[in-house]
């Protein structure tokens, strides 16, 4: 539905910490104009130029708080992501990315239905779908491509 404003394309920055680069953030917008809680949250599929970031790898700060792995995210049962605001998406990856314009394929995984389906509800939450699979996109049903240039 939003999927041409999922990142903001001035926002790819490498992220360092005690003066190393340890990975990579971007600015990100929900899909969905009613936001969601943030517990349904279930990470992101992300392939920068050709190399795939499980969501293990992936940390997400929101709500003024530092940034969350995703099996944190999910005991999150009492904050909501607003529709319009903005969460970083963090990448661990040693070394960051090389100064240029990046090629990112993404897709958000968002447990949102309109309605409850045990069969389908209760089988994501013992076993959250795989993000990029397709199953939990929401409203975010294709992967979208960005061309990004890193800004630090």
């Amino acid at each position: 539905m939003f999927d041409n404003w999922l990142i903001r394309e001035d926002s790819l920055k490498n992220v360092t910490e005690n003066g190393k680069v340890v990975g990579f953030k971007m600015g990100v917008r929900i899909a969905d104009y009613r936001g969601a809680i943030l517990s349904l949250h279930n990470g992101y599929y992300i392939n920068v130029d050709g190399v795939v970031y499980p969501r293990e790898v992936q940390k997400f700060e929101i709500n003024g708080k530092p940034p969350r792995d995703f099996e944190e995210i999910k005991k999150a049962v009492h904050e909501h992501w607003n529709y319009d605001d903005e969460g970083m998406l963090y990448v661990m990856k040693e070394g960051g990315l090389e100064p240029g314009i990046h090629h990112i394929e993404f897709q958000q995984s968002i447990l949102c239905r309109y309605g409850y389906a045990p069969a389908v509800d209760e089988e994501w939450v013992r076993n959250p779908p795989v993000p990029g699979s397709g199953a939990g996109a929401g409203k975010t049903s294709a992967i979208v491509s960005f061309d990004i240039p890193l800004t630090e």
